[in-house]
């Protein structure tokens, strides 16, 4: 007989819920009890083991700097370049006592009161938390010795970094300046530009220079490495790495060999040498004398080497191409010609006389000539040739300074050149306009233009003050019959990631609206100037190449009238400048030059020998055989632009300077 089924009651539901239910808690608490007792375990008894653990290691993002491009010159010769070495750095955040730590370190390295004195400056620019350099350039042997005690030294580290270095020092030092320790204020244009993630864990940034106006293509962009370290902050590992972006290479118009040939020529004296070329807008040269050494820069210039540069009374620090402001002297007369062929105030064979002196209408006041008894009658070439004063006293006064100044305005005279570095002066092409403003704080009779200021403006004094840069550049324009090309140091930009070449474009700015026929004329009348009496006639004997030239002597302090200049009787830095303008070859040039040597007498005797040893070196490889014999020639030369002279136009002798902060 089956079984009778059995039947569920309520109550019975009830008691399997709550048993299940109680299983089901059961397990939970013993779930919480293990994890309970897990972190107990965790946090509480192996709290310190754990705590040791997680300071010995950790990850750390680490910036790789780029490595800073190269500058080469025309023929690829090394101007710039970068060189590895260790160097000595503490993090006061990870050292403890840092006192206690500096003389630690004094045991193992070598540490100098400068190595002192700019490890302070470093730790007051910068956050605790940020490396700061104790010792640059480390031997291998001290390396070695940190090393070896690494283990006991937390927060210092041995890094191997990129230095700087010109080995060209003193004759490119104005061309390329320097790159220093980013400072406070970098670090503030740094922020304003949006610049701060190209310059993390960055030391030195471009300061003075092509360095400075080039600084975004030289810098490169930075990488970053994952790197595991430990307590000590030694890295252990290498997780990941992001290469950086070097920064490009800069390639100049400049050549090096022509730019050591000028720094011969000159020898030690004070003066500046611009070369261009006309076709390009291409500077061949830019030499400012003397120059300094832009390695004390790199990592901080020491008190005394910079109390020597400033106090040096030579000025060593300013750019005299650039920021160097003379008064023309006849190397403006050139230019004075085109304007009076321009606006028709003379023809080309128009012959006057050219006494030994001019004197303005109801006054006695005698302008003098350079040669005492005048040139006789001559046209404007022949005037040109042999430097007539009065010829062009005369010239001046029948034009005006309002006829003047348009035209010498085209040739880039009184206005910045735009090349490509920074502080170049504007300098003074002056006009009535320029006067009322110059004196706008004195006397209404000292603002008004009277007729004694043209007169002097006339050959190349008075108010007039230009760069050798814009002379070079004005010569180039003339040279290259009109066309004006931007002044350009860099020549290619080479990107150093893809190899892509990046031209600079030597295409003319403008063309200058005057005659073709006025051109050859004025160039005819400068090559006059090398040949049998022109002022540069010794100048110009064994050339092989035709050259077409000014020379210039400028005044620095008026003579009184009826007085002599005696060169001899003057201090030093009151003496002449002596200038010199040239192109070749004549018929096609592809250099012009400006050449300024300050206080050393007449044009043809100190500033011409030096452009014809350049212009010789360039047009034909050859370096002058005999330097000294060449200036010794020329330093006896007896021409009219080289007599003695007599008082001319008044002339201001206050110059604009700049020097470069450190």
């Amino acid at each position: 007989m089956p079984r009778p089924t059995r039947l569920k009651t309520p109550r019975a539901d009830d008691n399997q819920f709550q048993l299940r239910l109680v299983v089901a808690l059961l397990f939970m608490l013993l779930m919480f009890l293990v994890l309970a007792g897990r972190f107990v375990w965790l946090q509480v008894i192996q709290y310190d083991h754990y705590s040791t653990l997680a300071q010995n290691n950790s990850i750390s993002l680490v910036p790789v700097q780029p490595n800073r491009g190269l500058i080469t010159d025309r023929n690829g010769i090394v101007l710039a370049q970068n060189y590895s070495a260790y160097t000595l750095e503490i993090t006061p955040s990870k050292t403890g006592d840092l006192e206690a730590m500096v003389v630690q370190l004094g045991t193992l390295v070598e540490l100098t009161p400068r190595d002192m004195k700019r490890f302070r400056k470093f730790l007051s620019e910068n956050k605790k938390f940020e490396p700061s350099v104790l010792k640059m350039k480390l031997s291998d042997e001290e390396a070695a010795r940190v090393a070896a005690n690494g283990y006991r030294l937390p927060g210092v580290e041995v890094k191997a970094r990129l230095f700087r270095d010109y080995p060209y020092k003193e004759l490119t030092s104005h061309v390329l300046g320097y790159i220093g320790r980013i400072g406070p204020r970098d670090k503030e244009n740094i922020a304003e530009e949006q610049k701060t993630a190209n310059y993390r864990g960055a030391t030195h940034i471009g300061k003075l220079g092509l360095e400075k106006v080039y600084e975004d293509e030289l810098r490169g962009i930075p990488g970053f490495e994952e790197v595991e370290t430990d307590y000590l902050g030694r890295a252990i590992r290498s997780l990941k790495r992001t290469p950086p972006k070097n920064g490009n290479d800069l390639k100049l118009a400049l050549d090096i060999r022509l730019q050591d040939v000028a720094d011969k020529l000159f020898g030690q004296r004070r003066g500046a040498l611009v070369a261009i070329d006309p076709q390009t807008g291409g500077v061949l040269a830019l030499l400012s004398k003397p120059g300094f050494d832009p390695g004390l820069f790199i990592d901080g210039i020491d008190t005394q080497s910079w109390k020597n540069l400033n106090e040096d009374w030579q000025k060593p620090l300013i750019n005299r191409a650039l920021r160097g402001l003379y008064p023309p002297g006849s190397t403006f007369k050139p230019f004075m010609g085109m304007a009076a062929l321009e606006t028709g105030a003379i023809g080309p064979n128009e012959v006057r006389g050219a006494p030994g002196y001019f004197t303005l209408p109801g006054s006695s006041h005698r302008f003098r000539d350079s040669k005492p008894s005048g040139n006789g009658s001559a046209n404007l070439s022949k005037a040109i040739a042999v430097s007539s004063d009065t010829f062009f006293y005369k010239l001046a006064w029948d034009m005006g300074i309002d006829r003047i100044h348009p035209v010498l305005g085209q040739f880039g005279l009184g206005s910045r050149t735009g090349i490509d570095l920074d502080g170049e002066a504007i300098g003074v092409l002056p006009s009535k306009e320029w006067k009322a403003k110059r004196f706008s704080k004195m006397k209404p009779e000292y603002q008004r233009w009277i007729p004694a200021d043209v007169v002097s403006i006339g050959i190349g004094q008075g108010f007039n003050a230009y760069t050798p840069l814009q002379m070079a550049n004005a010569t180039a324009i003339l040279a290259a019959d009109g066309k004006v090309f931007k002044p350009h140091l860099v020549q290619t930009i080479t990107d150093s990631k893809s190899g892509k070449v990046q031209l600079v474009e030597a295409r003319p700015q403008r063309q200058l609206a005057f005659k073709q026929q006025n051109y050859d004329y004025i160039k005819q009348a400068m090559e006059g100037v090398l040949k049998p009496g022109g002022t540069a006639w010794r100048l110009g004997q064994n050339l092989t190449y035709r050259m077409a030239g000014k020379t210039g002597t400028a005044q620095v302090v008026q003579i009184k009238q009826g007085a002599k200049y005696n060169a001899g009787a003057l201090a030093e830095q009151h003496r002449d400048h002596s200038w010199f303008i040239a192109f070749a070859p004549a018929e096609k040039p592809t250099i012009a030059v400006a050449v300024i040597v300050e206080n050393a007498g007449f044009g043809a005797a100190a500033a011409a020998p030096v452009a014809r040893g350049v212009i010789d070196y360039y047009l034909t490889g050859k370096v002058p055989a005999d330097v000294n014999a060449l200036l010794q020639t020329m330093a006896q030369a007896e021409t009219p632009d080289s007599g003695v002279s007599e008082a001319s136009a008044p002339v201001p002798n206050k110059k604009t300077h700049a020097s470069p902060s450190p």
